[in-house]
């Protein structure tokens, strides 16, 4: 693994690239250019993401897709059986404590303060 950042950011550039020239290219779904240039980039993703990390304490916002994630969203989802009743989520309609309600727009009461005495060709200040 390098520790240079940069050398790093450099190879996983790199493999941007050859994914995308691959990807452009690609004979089929399990094409087996496509297939190493994607296992090449999450490579070069992790090195660069452990390299700026060890430098200087950073990491990216970004994770490789591994494929488990059904496994993951199984687990969470038992949490929503233990909800008891009257303590149900809802789809946020009655945040405002006035019931169920559509959003129809701008009120007609609006009041943008429009200066229809002043005319729009006078210079702004």
């Amino acid at each position: 693994m390098s520790d240079d950042p940069r050398a790093a950011l450099s190879q996983l550039v790199a493999a941007f690239e050859r994914h995308l020239e691959a990807s452009s290219t690609r004979h089929g779904d399990d094409d087996p250019t496509v297939v190493a240039a994607y296992e090449d980039l999450a490579d070069a993703f992790e090195v660069y993401d452990a390299a700026l990390y060890d430098a200087y304490g950073e990491m990216t916002p970004l994770d490789i897709y591994s494929g488990d994630d059904d496994e993951d969203d199984d687990e969470d989802d038992s949490d929503e059986d233990d909800v008891t009743d009257g303590d149900e989520l809802d789809d946020h309609d009655d945040e405002d404590g006035d019931g169920p309600q559509l959003y129809a727009g701008l009120d007609d009461d609006v009041d943008f303060d429009d200066d229809t005495e002043e005319s729009d060709d006078r210079p702004r200040r």
